[in-house]
């Protein structure tokens, strides 16, 4: 589903209290009854006052009903729980006006946003299950045990992991984007200026190249981590230039690390077979775009494992853990990606098993595609460098019912508190 701001600005104060408490009674029901939703709203307008709120909610498919349940109740939608984070984006001042979609994952959306300053910076919205639901018809006994409100669940989870990962990756000076804040299923995160590797034809010396994805490698593994997905649609390049002692100018590049929702540790059960995936995947790609062979073999994950934690070295796996990221958190986190994985593999073929690469957004619901009748339910991948993505602008302000401006052809909206 696309991301579409406009009706935050109408929404009133006691619209996002039954919003919220919708939000409130998803944990234990798929459907929250609507004496639930009174109960939790507590509006002083009282029970006609909550159904005012439902019907405008539903009006903008925030929130659904489901036809033939056992009981009158509603659901969260993805697009009622992007509001929920969007608001607390906006009243934490980190997001101030939303603009256009740079990049469509397969579980994921990613937008460009502004803070108060103008500062533009990414939104990553996590939509773990957007697949498997396109594809239910033939998945049944995929998603047998996983319901709208799961994947909202592990949506959530996938954006508290990464956002774990990043933050400790941060601090001890991983090239990655800087963690700005967190909510629900969404991070912000700065915007990088760099072309995706698997946007890359040519680079003057691959070998060079090649050695710092290496090194990356294995200084994640000195710190007890495997990012679990290393492939050029997760690793960004960035063209710095340089200047030598006689004056002469060069062009560096400089690798940066995306996505990190499957990292693990390098005591996980599996952890040979995924540093040996995420070794074997920069391989394949330097083989297969630039004919880049490497003359030693290796490196091997016997060796990595004897570095971890070695001089003194910090162990972020422990971090992220001590980060409040349960285990349970990540037992339910790793099932779902493990199930959807076997289910790609089996749709896709095993050459795309990890890959997150952007397809054009269909435009389809993935619940509607759940096959639920439902009422009050009313691009192409990007091209060169990030900021160039950007080129529609941004528009004004969500939140604050003062009229978009027109920037660049592009209407955003700021976020009303």
């Amino acid at each position: 589903m696309k991301l579409d701001t406009r009706a935050m600005r109408h929404l009133a104060a006691e619209d996002w209290r039954v919003l919220t408490a919708v939000e409130m009674g998803s944990k234990n029901h798929e459907i929250v009854p609507t004496p639930l939703i009174e109960k939790l709203a507590r509006l002083r307008g009282g029970v006609s006052g909550v159904h005012r709120s439902i019907s405008a909610l539903a009006k903008v498919g925030l929130i659904a009903r489901v036809k033939e349940a056992k009981y009158d109740g509603y659901r969260l939608t993805y697009g009622g729980l992007d509001y929920l984070a969007l608001h607390t984006h906006a009243s934490r001042k980190d997001v101030y006006s939303v603009g256009n979609r740079i990049g469509v994952g397969k579980e994921s959306d990613i937008m460009v946003v502004a803070d108060h300053s103008g500062k533009q910076c990414v939104l990553k919205i996590h939509r773990l299950g957007r697949i498997s639901f396109r594809t239910v018809k033939s998945n049944r006994d995929y998603l047998k045990n996983r319901n709208a409100q799961s994947w909202m669940y592990l949506s959530r989870l996938a954006a508290m992991k990464e956002y774990a990962f990043m933050n400790a990756l941060h601090e001890e000076g991983f090239p990655v984007p800087t963690p700005l804040a967190q909510s629900r299923h969404t991070i912000v995160m700065s915007l990088v200026d760099a072309f995706p590797l698997r946007q890359i034809s040519e680079v003057p010396d691959p070998a060079s190249l090649y050695a710092d994805l290496i090194s990356l490698i294995l200084r994640l593994a000195s710190h007890g981590l495997i990012h679990g997905d290393y492939n050029e649609f997760n690793i960004l390049v960035k063209e710095i230039k340089s200047t030598a002692e006689d004056g002469t100018e060069s062009i560096v590049l400089e690798p940066v690390i995306i996505d990190f929702p499957q990292m693990v540790s390098m005591e996980h059960v599996n952890a040979e077979m995924y540093f040996d995936r995420d070794v074997n995947c920069i391989k394949r790609f330097f083989l297969r775009r630039f004919h880049f062979t490497p003359s030693q073999p290796g490196p091997f994950f016997k060796d990595a494992k004897k570095t971890v934690g070695k001089g003194g070295l910090k162990r972020l796996d422990a971090t992220v853990e001590a980060s409040g990221f349960t285990k349970k958190m990540l037992k339910d986190l790793e099932a779902a990606i493990k199930d959807k994985k076997t289910d790609k593999e089996g749709q896709e073929g095993a050459n795309e098993d990890d890959d997150d690469d952007y397809d054009e957004d269909s435009d389809e619901d993935s619940e509607e595609e759940e096959g639920e009748e439902e009422e009050g339910d009313d691009e192409d991948e990007g091209e060169g460098r990030q900021e160039a993505l950007l080129s529609g602008g941004l528009s004004e302000g969500l939140l604050s019912g003062e009229p978009a401006i027109d920037k660049a052809n592009s209407e955003m909206a700021k976020l009303a508190v």
